[in-house]
């Protein structure tokens, strides 16, 4: 097909469909002149030019170059390589929703590639940061005051990819993602007892708190939790509930917690607490 004269003229420059195919690059500056003209292309020649927008930081237009080459070369060797190569390059441009639906249909299209682990990986990665913005990597928020969706997401593909492919090089990083989620997920039901325990809903406050002792054990919101459960069952006036929580909070938690709710925390972050924006 591609030597053949009718399909040649279909990349000729008298094509429209081609120079709209390329017309996007041309906002761009470039060097060689030829760097914006892509209808002699092979995909060599496609995958270099990606490369160069790669390294230079400049996805938006790795996008277009790495989409004009999976249309063009849509059953070569290593077309399900461009798929991941998109998926990331929408993961770098901040577009998530993108980054998930290539990701996705990557896993649908190749379940049997050896890089199928790097795409769940990539999806989890994707929900892991998605909430993380240019404000939140400034203003010293809370993240376990905000919905937990995105965490929760975050957690349940990283556990699958552990469970699916326990060998994959990305299970390591897989395993500290998920722990820092779990005590962030912990510490966000903390969050909703104390809201309760301030509408005088201690019920409610107490059962929240004594859901994170029960389904999140050793995470660092368990402390936490039994200080409301112990205040919750004390509003409550049930004295011997009340009891047990305090005396399995000083036989776990002599010391009082071992992580401090806020670890890190400098005077902004003191200060944005105070305030209480988030809460």
């Amino acid at each position: 097909m591609q030597g053949c004269e009718t399909v040649k003229k279909l990349y000729s420059d008298d094509s429209s469909s081609s120079k709209n195919e390329c017309a996007d690059w041309k906002d761009y500056d470039s060097k060689d002149k030829d760097d914006d003209d892509c209808v002699d292309w092979d995909a060599n020649k496609f995958r270099s030019q990606a490369k160069k927008a790669v390294d230079a930081g400049n996805w938006d237009k790795a996008i277009k170059i790495y989409e004009a080459l999976e249309a063009r070369f849509p059953f070569g060797p290593e077309s399900s390589q461009t798929q991941l190569d998109i998926a990331y390059a929408y993961y770098k441009n901040s577009d998530p929703e993108s980054a998930i639906a290539a990701a996705d249909r990557f896993i649908k299209m190749n379940p049997r590639s050896p890089n199928v682990d790097y795409a769940y990986y990539l999806k989890g990665l994707v929900n892991y940061n998605r909430d993380i913005g240019f404000a939140q990597r400034f203003i010293p928020t809370d993240a376990s005051q905000r919905d937990p969706g995105n965490a929760r997401s975050a957690y349940d593909i990283f556990s699958e990819l552990v469970r699916k492919y326990p060998q994959s090089r990305y299970v390591p990083d897989a395993n500290k993602r998920m722990i820092a989620l779990k005590n962030n997920l912990a510490m966000h039901e903390v969050h909703v007892a104390r809201y309760y325990m301030k509408r005088r809903a201690y019920v409610a406050a107490a059962n929240r708190a004594a859901y994170v002792v029960e389904k999140y054990q050793r995470t660092t919101a368990v402390p936490y939790a039994l200080q409301v459960m112990q205040e919750a069952y004390t509003k409550l006036d049930m004295p011997d509930l009340a009891q047990n929580a305090e005396k399995v909070y000083k036989l776990n938690f002599p010391n009082g917690p071992p992580v401090p709710e806020y670890e890190n925390a400098t005077v902004s972050h003191k200060i944005w607490d105070f305030i209480g924006l988030e809460k």
